[in-house]
């Protein structure tokens, strides 16, 4: 800073994670407002998919009948919001790397 203030702390761990970023060999890029966009969108995309998910999933509890049934709706579940996200996080990284406009 120019005027000499004190950093606060969240300029501070900010420092830090930059300084471990050089050390470790990675690079900042910039994105463009268009990867900005396309990124945003793959989030609201994903918090869609695991609303519409949530609604399914409380609705198929409701209608539950034994222990069985719940455990293999509860499996299914996590593995529903574990396969969004990993589709979010693919889309993301294949935006980045300029994959996908």
């Amino acid at each position: 800073m120019a005027d000499g203030a004190p950093k606060s702390a969240y300029e501070l761990a900010m420092e830090k994670l930059k300084r471990q970023d050089e050390a470790a060999g990675v690079e900042a890029v910039e994105l463009t407002p268009a990867q900005v966009e396309a990124i945003a969108e793959a989030r609201r995309t994903c918090e869609a998919r695991v609303a519409e998910c949530r609604i399914l999933h409380q609705s198929a509890l409701a209608g539950a009948a034994d222990v069985q049934a719940l455990q293999e709706i509860e499996a299914n579940h996590r593995r529903d919001l574990a396969r969004f996200a990993g589709d979010r996080d693919k889309r993301i990284e294949r935006i980045r790397r300029g994959e996908v406009g």
